[in-house]
């Protein structure tokens, strides 16, 4: 399928590594011209090197902590109106609500909320100027299905898709979609970090912990990223234009619910 959006622009933040790296790729592969994001200057390079060996476009990577309103700017400063925004970042970790300050709090709903919701504020006027805009926000699984542990980033992404769910209808009729990927369990860092949280609870292994989880997962398996990449080209494409204000569970099945 030609996805249609050769020589369109993209921004992915966090997008030196896991899932946001995925898209960046997919995107890439496309046509599209992407600015990855990431806060660690080698790494960032090492993915803007794997990128251009897939691209058919411009590659261009952009170091800064977007969190802050100066990361923000740096971030748009290589494009200011972009037709394609993927707002991703690392989840807060995992613990037990009673050990989690203000402090801790704020930085998770600035980080899972709030970013992201100055990046749209950003750039969605110009998309709707243009008449043509994809947004994706890549949340959690946990949106629909809380994981106690995880409260703090369970709390801020909620946030952030209630506040699309109103968003999305107001800009929607000017060409501009947004919608949300709801990832589960997929082969990352992130991943292994909380495997690492409920081994060390369980009093085993991490690797027994990962053959676990795999086994507990209707697929019998962990999701791999570029999965998830090559749906977040499909919602950026031409072809999604009536679809909008939707997130996608992406779990191998984990989620029980029918809606």
């Amino acid at each position: 399928m030609d996805l249609q959006i050769s020589n369109k622009t993209a921004i992915v933040c966090a997008s030196s590594k896991g899932l946001g790296k995925a898209c960046a790729i997919a995107l890439a592969k496309e046509g599209v011209n992407v600015i990855v994001n990431g806060r660690n200057a080698d790494t960032l390079a090492l993915a803007v090197q794997e990128i251009e060996k897939v691209a058919t476009a411009n590659v261009q990577g952009v170091v800064a902590d977007i969190t802050t309103e100066e990361g923000r700017q740096a971030l748009l400063a290589p494009c200011s109106t972009p037709d394609i925004l993927v707002n991703n970042a690392g989840g807060p970790p995992p613990g037990d609500f009673r050990e989690w300050d203000v402090e801790q709090w704020n930085q998770a709903v600035n980080a899972n909320m709030l970013t992201p919701i100055m990046l749209i504020k950003a750039t969605v006027d110009s998309m709707m100027e243009k008449g043509f805009g994809r947004i994706v926000n890549i949340t959690s699984a946990t949106v629909k299905a809380p994981i106690p542990s995880l409260g703090l980033s369970n709390g801020a992404r909620a946030g952030l898709t209630g506040f699309i769910a109103g968003l999305a209808r107001q800009v929607a009729s000017r060409g501009v979609t947004i919608n949300g990927i709801l990832p589960g369990p997929f082969e990352t860092d992130r991943l292994k970090t909380t495997m690492e949280s409920r081994a060390n609870a369980a009093g085993i292994s991490i690797e027994e912990q990962m053959v676990k989880g795999r086994q507990l997962n209707p697929s019998g398996r962990f999701g791999d990223p570029q999965e998830l990449g090559e749906l977040c080209a499909f919602l950026c494409s031409v072809h999604t234009g009536y679809l909008t204000g939707q997130n996608i569970v992406v779990d191998g099945g984990s989620y029980p619910g029918t809606l």
